[in-house]
């Protein structure tokens, strides 16, 4: 599995706080920066499924698996990809939010494209299928 993470800069914030806000969800192995109209673009990546337990580990803390898997779901692109993207800001105090239309994160979100040989497996790895609040099937950690 190949993670990307890419998240905007703006002249107007500061980049250790968005980096924090990408470091609340996500564990980068590479960060690179490329200029872009409105300030910087940080595009982070990584292999394997441990750069994104921050992510699931709030997902869970949260209770928010069934809304997150409904999310999700509506990302994938293909047979090995999966887009979808968070709120930047709430990411900056550990809380996931979705966003599902242009402009409802107002700085920006972070957008993740998710490379899988299973796309299945990952939903249900990350945000399982619940019945009455429980977890009815934890998925073994995709490739």
């Amino acid at each position: 599995m190949r993670v990307e993470a890419v998240v905007e800069v703006r002249l107007t914030e500061d980049k250790k706080k968005v980096l924090k806000a990408l470091e609340n969800v996500f564990t980068p192995v590479n960060i690179r920066e490329e200029p872009s109209d409105v300030g910087v673009v940080l595009i982070s990546t990584c292999d394997g499924h441990k750069c994104l337990e921050k992510l699931r580990g709030a997902i869970w803390r949260q209770g928010i698996q069934d809304a997150a898997r409904s999310v999700i779901s509506k990302g994938v692109v293909g047979e090995d990809t999966v887009i979808f993207s968070i709120n930047k800001q709430a990411a900056y105090v550990g809380v996931v939010s979705f966003v599902t239309e242009p402009g409802e994160s107002p700085l920006g979100p972070i957008t993740f494209t998710v490379k899988t040989s299973n796309v299945r497996q990952f939903i249900d790895w990350l945000a399982p299928r619940t019945y009455r609040g429980k977890v009815y099937y934890e998925a073994p950690p995709p490739d």
